[in-house]
């Protein structure tokens, strides 16, 4: 009770720095924009049974639009339009809007695609900012509209990315990888195994366009022969961590990756679960489980890597993420888990600078900065509170290859 209490307290703090600093948001998008802020607000209002909080979210979502047809255009998942894009098609799934999307959201159905040929053409897959974030958004089209033109539409783009990928990705082997820009200054290589802009993002995507037959054939070998490299990393007696971050050419691998959802064993074991249940494979499954049954052992600072508190990579995050494999297990070590950091949450919210008491922290410039955002600040954390309070099975972390 005393738990409840706390993080309900936090809720109402956190709602009031959103209604009186949404405004300050220069973007749309899901991630870092307003999108997220209102999913906050609606699922907030759904957990109070508030309409007034729920006009807030309607407020938030108008500004949007109003940004939009104002000229706003930047298109990405995590910053712009196809984030909001996601939003939009999740509150109306989800019975928050009532007005219909489709005509608005087709609108913007060419000038995204063209955004995902072009990222792909530059080997841009990044989920966050390039290719991969647009196709995500059009399975989420593909999944819940009810035009069955529209469904052609998106099922045509879709196997656009599938092609794009298979095209992107380097043979090794009975394996294939996938190459990125690990940091575009350096212009250094690398082959990301990360959730957030690495190939656990693709294979995750490829895992769920999986349950849908009509690309099953299209996306098996690409799954498996992925699965094949990425598992080949996992170390069970080295280092810190099952899985490094990333492997760079010439240059032994580092176990000892963070303890989050964007980078290490936490984001792979997750995708790995959910593709095993995919594909029907119980031995990925039962890896996948092995993997984060381990990652629970990981609490301290010098284990985790965790200095703050967002979702991204930080303790709400990781509270999230265990909570949702104790849903689909009941094994009682994630609940255990996701309480474990639930409370790492709330005793992190120790900023009296901050927005209810959290900043995140900068490692470029070595600082502290509150956030509203979703991704990394107290929109995302407020939903994660909501989703730990609520008796409801909410799905709106899908939006980040969680659900």
């Amino acid at each position: 009770m005393i738990l409840k209490d706390s993080l309900e307290k936090k809720l109402r703090e956190i709602n009031l720095v959103i209604k009186k600093k949404h405004t300050e948001s220069q973007d749309v998008g899901l991630f870092t924009g307003l999108s997220g802020l209102a999913l906050f607000q609606f699922y907030y209002a759904k957990y109070l049974d508030n309409d007034k909080i729920a006009d807030d979210g309607l407020e938030t979502i108008s500004l949007c639009i109003k940004k939009v047809n104002s000229g706003y255009s930047y298109p990405t998942y995590c910053d712009g339009i196809a984030g909001m894009g996601w939003t939009m098609q999740h509150l109306k799934k989800e019975g928050f809007l009532d007005d219909d999307c489709e005509e608005l959201l087709s609108y913007f159905d060419d000038y995204l695609h063209n955004q995902m040929t072009f990222e792909f053409g530059r080997s841009n897959y990044d989920f966050f900012h390039g290719a991969l974030g647009y196709a995500f958004y059009f399975l989420s089209r593909y999944k819940y509209t009810d035009d069955s033109n529209l469904k052609k539409r998106y099922a045509s783009f879709l196997y656009d990315s599938i092609k794009s990928l298979k095209e992107l990705s380097i043979s090794d082997g009975n394996f294939i990888k996938w190459e990125s820009t690990l940091d575009r200054r350096k212009n250094n290589k690398v082959y990301n195994l990360g959730l957030s802009h690495g190939m656990a993002s693709i294979l995750n995507f490829l895992g769920r366009l999986y349950r849908f037959q009509e690309f099953k054939k299209s996306t098996e070998e690409l799954i498996n022969r992925g699965i094949g490299y990425l598992i080949s990393f996992e170390e069970n007696t080295k280092g810190l961590s099952h899985f490094p971050a990333y492997i760079e050419k010439n240059i032994p691998a580092e176990y000892k990756s963070r303890l989050a959802w964007c980078y290490g064993d936490l984001g792979i074991g997750l995708s790995l679960l959910q593709i095993g249940a995919s594909l029907g494979d119980i031995y990925l499954e039962k890896r996948a489980l092995r993997i984060l049954k381990s990652s629970t052992k990981r609490k301290t600072k010098n284990e985790t890597s965790v200095i703050d508190s967002g979702i991204c990579h930080g303790s709400y995050g990781n509270a999230l993420i265990y909570e949702r494999v104790f849903q689909k297990t009941n094994n009682p070590l994630f609940k255990k888990s996701s309480k474990f950091w639930m409370v790492d949450g709330l005793q992190k919210a120790i900023h009296k600078d901050g927005y209810a008491g959290y900043k995140q922290w900068n490692p470029p410039a070595q600082n502290w900065a509150p956030q509203l955002s979703l991704l990394e600040g107290i929109g995302g954390i407020g939903l994660v509170i909501i989703d730990y309070l609520s008796e409801d099975s909410n799905t709106w972390d899908e939006c980040l290859m969680i659900s």
